[in-house]
């Protein structure tokens, strides 16, 4: 994409508000991306942003280590692709690399960037400004069986010391039920995921001075209180992640959880579930905050070096990320792909997945966080944690403060 124009208006337009008349492109744009539903149903309307934009798109696919990494080396060199497919990891590294451009004055105002989650908008943010909208993305939901509780005259969890009692009290093997599941396969995105809100919980913060890169006494806390309730996690998630623990609940095996938003969906879609008839769902019980992550399209620096270039970008990821792209996703039954507000609180997402589901998702933005490290070296940091706890899990080690200690150190390397 060299060669834009526009009609009248746009540069007096970018300069101010966001909401500026139609950018036309005169060649296809690149996307890069990694595999999604929404984005092959995307595809099967090329020729509305056609019409809209005067050029079409053409998005390649890598899964997600290969996109991190083929998106890394042409940014950083030569800048082929107008969109970027970015996520909570590397976010840092892009927008403090200048590899990507921040949305405001190249999004739309008509296509209501403020209607996404709150949380996911959170997630979006780095260094004060908003830099990619969201595909999919979400934070936590208490997620509960309701006719297992309701056995043991226990009421939905509103705090964390209710959410432990009940764990512990729900617990039964022998019936083949657990009482929660719990990601044990290490990762930052993984066990670490769910062990961030114990960190942030018991107050630990990361790089809060340049003497103190981890809160040594939080940490320790955290993965105490994580480890402890492993006794009472589904068997598979000690070395599992996301799709065990979620696997778990919708087969029936646990009896609740705290896991990422898109199990809200899952849970009540026969189609992955056991349970349709028998779940329930809350934001995360107080005071513990939701572990924020988004996934989704940022426009390219280096390809989109003019205003009107990055005008053309905006359009397509505002078209590409609209209230009437979330209408056919949801219409499509992609439950994990859905990001904005109104879509949880739409006629059609009550139908599908009844009020409880939709108050649920429009309450958890408010709970969510960024708990992870913004910092290009997250990753880095949060793998090397992930393998110390997944060592601490599974028993090979057993030495709380050691590991602790060694991941302070590493910290301090970095």
């Amino acid at each position: 994409m060299k060669l834009l124009f526009a009609t009248a208006g746009l540069s007096a337009a970018l300069m101010g508000s966001a909401s500026w008349a139609q950018a036309v492109c005169s060649e296809d744009l690149r996307i890069l991306a990694q595999p999604r539903d929404g984005l092959t149903l995307l595809e099967d309307y090329v020729d509305e942003f056609e019409e809209l934009s005067g050029a079409g798109f053409e998005i390649d696919y890598l899964n997600e280590n290969d996109r991190r990494a083929k998106s890394q080396a042409d940014a950083s060199t030569v800048g082929s692709y107008d969109v970027y497919y970015v996520d909570e990891a590397n976010l840092p590294l892009f927008a403090s690399s200048g590899w990507i451009v921040p949305l405001p004055g190249y999004y739309p105002d008509e296509y209501d960037y403020d209607d996404f989650d709150a949380g996911m908008r959170q997630v979006a943010t780095y260094d004060g400004k908003q830099w990619f909208a969201p595909i999919q993305g979400g934070g936590d939901l208490l997620v509960y069986r309701t006719d297992i509780l309701e056995a043991a005259g226990i009421e939905p969890p509103k705090t964390w010391d209710e959410y432990k009692a009940a764990v512990e009290a729900l617990n039964d093997p022998a019936a083949g039920i657990y009482g929660t599941g719990l990601r044990g396969q290490r990762g930052s995105g993984a066990n670490v995921w769910r062990w961030l809100p114990l960190y942030a919980l018991h107050g630990g913060k990361w790089f809060e001075s340049e003497d103190t890169p981890i809160n040594i006494e939080a940490a320790t806390a955290a993965t105490q209180e994580y480890l402890e309730l492993f006794q009472y996690s589904a068997p598979g998630t000690q070395t599992g992640s996301f799709d065990e623990s979620t696997g778990a609940f919708r087969a029936g095996k646990i009896a609740l959880l705290v896991e990422s938003a898109p199990l809200g969906g899952m849970s009540v879609d026969a189609a992955q579930s056991q349970v349709v008839d028998k779940v329930a769902f809350l934001a995360p019980p107080a005071p513990l905050a939701g572990s924020g992550y988004a996934h989704g399209f940022a426009i390219a620096a280096a390809a989109n070096p003019t205003d009107e270039e990055k005008a053309c970008a905006g359009l397509f990821v505002a078209w590409s990320t609209s209230k009437e792209q979330e209408a056919r996703r949801l219409e499509a039954g992609q439950p994990g792909e859905l990001t904005r507000t109104s879509t949880y609180q739409s006629p059609a997402y009550v139908e599908a997945f009844g009020q409880n589901l939709a108050d649920a998702m429009a309450a958890t933005g408010n709970h969510t966080q960024v708990l992870f490290w913004q910092d290009p070296r997250w990753q880095e940091l949060g793998n090397n944690w992930g393998i110390k706890l997944e060592e601490l899990i599974t028993g090979t080690r057993t030495d709380v403060d050691g590991a602790v200690k060694e991941l302070d150190e590493f910290a301090r390397s970095l």
